[in-house]
C-alpha cells in the first residue's frame, strides 16, 4: 500500500522547505501586520479612552463651576434683595418720621389758633356782657 522510499524523505524536505519559505514569506509579514495593526487598534483605543476620560472630567469640572457661578449669582441675587428691602424700610421709616412731624406740627398750629380763638372770643364775651349790661340797665 504504501512505499517507503527516498520520495518519501524528499517529500519531507520539500514539504518543510514550503513550510520554512511560506513562514519568511507569507505567515512573518502577515504575522507582523497583524500584531501592528492590533498594536494600533490598541494604542488608538487606549488613546480614544483617555480623552474621553478626559472630556468627561472636564464636562464633570465646567458642571461643578456652572452649578458654583449658579449659586454665587443666586447669593448675590437674594443679598441685593435684602439690601434693597433695608434700604426701602429706611426710606418708609424716614417718610413715616417726616409725616408724624408734619402731623404734630399741624396738631400744635391748630391748637395754637383754638388758644388764640377763645382769647379772641373771651374778649368778645366781655365786651358784649358788658353792652348787655348797659343795655339792660338803661
Amino acid at each position: 500500500m504504501f512505499d517507503f522510499d527516498l520520495t518519501l524523505p524528499l517529500m519531507m524536505a520539500q514539504f518543510l522547505a514550503l513550510v520554512y519559505v511560506m513562514n519568511l514569506v507569507f505567515y512573518k509579514p502577515l504575522t507582523k501586520v497583524i500584531t501592528d495593526r492590533e498594536d494600533y487598534v490598541r494604542s488608538n483605543t487606549s488613546g480614544a479612552q483617555e480623552q474621553l476620560d478626559q472630556a468627561n472630567k472636564l464636562a464633570e469640572q465646567y458642571e461643578q463651576e456652572l452649578a458654583d457661578t449658579r449659586r454665587q449669582s443666586q447669593s448675590t441675587i437674594a443679598s441685593a434683595q435684602e439690601e434693597a428691602q433695608k434700604i426701602a424700610q429706611q426710606e418708609i421709616a424716614e417718610v413715616q418720621k417726616q409725616i408724624q412731624a408734619e402731623l404734630q406740627q399741624a396738631q400744635q398750629e391748630l391748637e395754637q389758633q383754638k388758644q388764640s380763638a377763645f382769647q379772641t372770643l373771651e374778649g368778645q364775651v366781655d365786651t358784649l356782657s358788658n353792652q348787655i349790661l348797659d343795655k339792660l340797665l338803661v
